[in-house]
């Protein structure tokens, strides 16, 4: 497939696609292709997928083949796809990357290599990675800086990146602190950082679009209702951005705070998009009780997921 052709800066509302599952945790293909059908349906302005918040981590590489593959042949160029393509070691970072690319992928997103608690690349091994991966794939790079690597990616270094690696331009900060982040590398970094993005689900949105942010990576649960409070605030009257924002806060922050990637997944349950909400061992499922709160937090917002298989 011949690679997307994009001149202008992507920006707007790039959820995480979840990988849905069968009872028993085999993939189901169909409810993948719903929950794609689904994002598009909620208005998104791309796609990310093979995530954190898609259980990247707990999925075969045979398995991640199958839904890249499927994911970027059923999305058909609709809307752009980010593709998740991190590992320790950089020549698997560079073979999924390439493979990426190849199968129409608009963009590649990575953290820094690490393995567990103590075992991080340097700073040399990180600028090295990201910079093979830039020539290999050729097409532009988000860099993922989550406290779950447990690296330090410092605003110089990010900067340093941007400068001298080609395809580096992208940067989603969910780190504590996202606004002061985002508004120190934007002041540093200048034009090369062309799309400063936080995540956390938006639960710091106003801050970080206040601080030059021009996208955000939530999950699927209610991007149609974050994007008007990106829509406002790009257009310049923030205050009914927060407004809006306001709205929907306490259903981000349960979702944030007590329920992880397994929010979306119950929605989507309940609105017909998947079958099942599922998560492999040894992620627990939500508690009843947890689960019942988020859904009355939920139903009153008429999320296009609660309804949308219906």
């Amino acid at each position: 497939m011949s690679q997307p052709v994009h001149s202008e800066a992507y920006r707007g509302v790039f959820p995480v696609a979840p990988t849905p599952f069968t009872e028993t945790g085999a993939l189901d293909l169909d409810g993948q292709r719903r929950v794609l059908d689904c994002m598009i349906d909620q208005g998104v302005d791309g796609i990310c997928i093979l995530a954190n918040y898609s259980e990247q981590f707990l999925i075969s590489d045979a398995e991640r083949d199958t839904l890249l593959d499927l994911c970027l042949a059923h999305i058909a160029g609709r809307v752009p796809v980010i593709v998740t393509c991190s590992h320790f070691y950089t020549e698997i970072v560079v073979e999924r990357a390439k493979r990426s690319a190849g199968a129409g992928a608009a963009m590649i997103m990575l953290m820094p290599p690490y393995h567990g608690a103590t075992l991080k690349g340097s700073e040399t091994g990180t600028f090295e990675q990201f910079a093979r991966v830039s020539d290999a794939a050729a097409i532009p790079i988000m860099v993922q800086d989550a406290p779950l690597s447990g690296v330090e990616l410092s605003v110089p270094f990010l900067v340093k990146m941007a400068r001298e690696i080609e395809q580096v331009s992208y940067f989603k900060i969910e780190t504590p602190m996202a606004a002061a982040k985002l508004r120190a590398l934007i002041e540093a970094g200048g034009d090369a950082i062309v799309g400063p993005f936080d995540g956390e689900e938006a639960i710091t949105l106003m801050a970080d679009l206040n601080a030059g942010a021009t996208g955000t990576m939530s999950s699927a649960l209610l991007p149609d209702l974050i994007k008007p409070v990106v829509q406002y605030h790009q257009a310049g009257d923030p205050e009914t951005a927060a407004e809006h924002y306001a709205g929907i806060l306490p259903l981000i922050n349960f979702e944030n705070r007590q329920c992880g990637l397994r929010a979306c997944k119950v929605a989507m349950m309940e609105g017909g998009v998947i079958g099942s909400d599922h998560v492999r061992h040894p992620m627990p499922p939500l508690h009843p009780a947890t689960r019942e709160e988020l859904l009355h937090l939920a139903r009153p917002l008429d999320l296009v997921a609660m309804t949308w298989g219906k």
